[in-house]
């Protein structure tokens, strides 16, 4: 993960301008391609493949996309430009095989083909969520009932939450580049919460400097057991200051 987000930023910058983010190295194993790609997208909001290539040159890839862009589509129209092997999917994820030769070429025309419809999703930034809660109704039982609901993928996403007029009590810095918070609802309800890989990310920044200010927060509720206790705890997606 470290060498793939070396790359985009050495390749994309901050990953502002890219419309399709592509990542590829010949020592990575074809099995954690999958797991790459999302970190990257995650990372810069932006769809994103990474490639394995093996000793003979020809590359192993997965992609994972933003919601609104169908990256399935986009991998069919490079396999029949004859830039792919062989490639599919659906809209939010992706597999392909690649040769070495033709990466540069797949990556302008990733650009090209996305380009228009990249810049739309971006400028809108919007985030769905399933519903609304307050700290004092995220409970374990409510976690109990989401679960029974899954298994969630990438075809069944977990459902997002916002968080609406919350306190933010505390943020800080936990592990490498995790940021934990407490969020305090109106009633005065907590609940803790943590923003995976966040650091030097628009969205950690934002949480450890707004420190005691009312915010909305979207995230998905989970169970957290630490220390023989069970508890909720929310994955913070996204963040904003409350009007």
């Amino acid at each position: 993960l470290a060498e793939a987000e070396a790359e985009v930023l050495a390749e994309y910058g901050t990953g502002e301008g890219a419309s399709v983010i592509v990542t590829a190295r010949q020592n990575w194993h074809p099995g954690i391609v999958g797991l790459i790609a999302a970190r990257i997208k995650e990372k810069f909001r932006r769809p994103a493949f990474a490639i394995a290539f093996d000793p003979n040159g020809r590359g192993t890839g997965s992609g994972r996309s933003i919601n609104g862009f169908d990256m399935g589509r986009l991998v069919r129209a490079a396999v029949d430009n004859g830039l792919l092997v062989k490639g599919g999917g659906h809209a939010m994820a992706a597999g392909l095989t690649v040769e070495r030769g033709k990466l540069g070429q797949l990556r302008q025309f990733f650009e090209e083909r996305a380009e228009t419809a990249i810049r739309d999703l971006v400028a809108v930034q919007t985030l769905k969520v399933d519903g609304a809660l307050a700290a004092a109704g995220a409970t374990l039982d409510l976690v109990d009932l989401l679960d029974q609901a899954g298994p969630y993928g990438s075809g069944h996403p977990q459902p997002l939450f916002a968080f609406p007029q919350h306190r933010l009590r505390d943020s800080r810095q936990v592990g490498a580049n995790h940021v934990k918070v407490t969020l305090e609802g109106q009633d005065g309800s907590r609940m803790e919460g943590i923003a995976f890989r966040a650091m030097e990310t628009p969205l950690g920044d934002f949480l450890l400097g707004n420190r005691g200010a009312t915010v909305h927060v979207a995230g998905s509720v989970s169970a957290d057991l630490w220390q023989g206790t069970r508890k909720v705890q929310l994955r913070v997606t996204d963040a904003a200051k409350a009007n």
